[in-house]
């Protein structure tokens, strides 16, 4: 029987090249969100509030997109990319009117509403132009290169959030203004936006034209090789048996156990560090202060450094033999990041912490989807198993940002004690890495 081929470096590389810009557009907006509705007057106990809306899209959209994309064939376009493209194409105009919110004259509540609509939906089709490279690698990649595919992933992901994190700093430090009127967003932030999107539909132009995804017969002659694995000769088809489902129903939701833990803690980081070391470093908690903007500029060097971290331990990753070790390992380092935020007073010792929060973060970019695909290898539903695997991401986000304001008030109104709170969660998501099943131990 056919199976999957191993790809050359280069291959690997043009299916997640795209990755780099989304994840651009994605790091502009972890990494602004609070400052932008902050300066647009929104009070520190509703900023989590205004988080919901970006993985409820994510929850609806991306199971949507896996679904359909299973079912689609157009062709050169293939199946995954026409998503990826309309997607991509949504985001750039989105990525020009959303740091346009307290720009067009309307009053404090219409300029909140403005950006939440506008929020809602650079969300979907962010989440609609991300999901089609996760699919590429689960469809086009065997099971032997899928770790170090995903690393490749990784790297660029972190190399995308690396440029979109400093982005506002780098225009702030060539003369574009970072101060403006109340109410408005900065210039610094508009331009990195406007940068932002141009970069993410050349990257995204750059894979559909290297890219071409394998045909329905040849997924189908490659689905029936990989469930030849562990049959007898009678069982052996084009689809899963019961017990291979079994298993990677199993391995889904106790992945999805880690991941609650996991993308909880990062919703507060993502919420809560700016309005932090603004009271940490700079001594300020009003949004309309030059200290606020700042900080606000040094939470995207900051998260530029958790990038880094990221890049450097996911080269490290794939060395390691145990995956769950790995895995568990370096969510405890970035557990112990988070607790070291709040005790730091200097702007520059922040490094330290946020470099090791980038170890969990290049872990939960790449194991969980190598533990599922693997799971799912020969399934002919990937995407939509896919699709599904993002409410994992989705709902702690959700749970995690209706439940910051109560969480914040009953830590004191301090929202360093959120980054305190954000280690505790990725400690224990560390300890459930350990009840997931290994894949060997299942094979007849």
């Amino acid at each position: 029987m056919k199976t999957k081929p191993d790809l050359k470096f280069n291959q690997l590389w043009n299916i997640s090249f795209g990755f780099f810009g989304v994840q651009i557009a994605y790091a502009l907006q972890s990494a602004n969100i609070s400052r932008i509705f902050a300066t647009l007057g929104a009070d520190p106990h509703n900023l989590s509030y205004f988080w919901i809306l970006p993985p409820l899209m994510g929850m609806v959209v991306q199971p949507l997109v896996g679904y359909f994309s299973d079912k689609t064939w157009l062709g050169r376009w293939g199946r995954r990319i026409p998503y990826l493209l309309i997607g991509a194409a949504a985001a750039v105009i989105v990525m020009c009117l959303l740091p346009n919110a307290g720009s067009f004259g309307l009053t404090i509540a219409g300029a909140m509403i403005f950006g939440l609509i506008a929020l809602m939906f650079l969300d979907t089709s962010i989440n609609m132009a991300m999901q089609p490279f996760k699919m590429m690698v689960g469809d086009m990649v065997n099971e032997k290169q899928k770790a170090k595919a995903y690393s490749i992933q990784s790297f660029l992901c972190n190399a995308g959030s690396l440029v979109g994190y400093i982005f506002p700093f780098l225009f702030t430090a060539i003369g574009i203004a970072n101060i403006a009127p109340e109410g408005v967003v900065p210039d610094s932030v508009k331009w990195s936006f406007y940068v932002g999107a141009a970069i993410l539909i050349l990257c995204v132009l750059y894979t559909i034209s290297n890219v071409k995804e394998y045909t329905p017969q040849e997924m189908a002659e490659f689905n029936a090789a990989a469930n030849a694995e562990g049959k007898t000769e009678a069982q052996t088809g084009t689809e899963m048996s019961a017990e291979q489902k079994k298993h990677a129903l199993r391995v889904f939701f106790e992945v999805g156990l880690v991941q609650f833990f996991c993308w909880a803690a990062f919703m507060y980081m993502w919420t809560y560090t700016n309005g932090t070391i603004a009271d940490t470093v700079w001594g300020s908690t009003d949004a309309a202060s030059e200290g606020y903007q700042q900080a606000g500029n040094w939470v995207g060097i900051l998260f530029a450094v958790q990038a880094i971290g990221s890049v450097l331990w996911a080269v490290v990753l794939p060395q390691f033999k145990n995956i769950k070790v790995a895995y568990a390992l370096s969510l405890v380092i970035g557990g112990i990041g988070f607790a070291m935020v709040p005790y730091i007073h200097n702007q520059y010792m922040l490094f330290v912490p946020y470099f090791l929060i980038g170890f969990a973060w290049a872990a939960m970019l790449a194991m969980p989807f190598t533990m599922v695909t693997n799971a799912f290898e020969g399934s002919s539903r990937m995407g939509t198993a896919l699709g599904l695997f993002n409410c994992t991401i989705c709902i702690p986000q959700i749970v995690a940002a209706a439940l910051g304001g109560v969480l914040l008030a009953m830590m004191g109104s301090v929202q360093g004690n959120m980054l305190l709170l954000a280690g505790i969660l990725l400690i224990v998501g560390a300890v459930c890495v350990f009840i997931i099943e290994d894949k060997k131990k299942n094979r007849n």
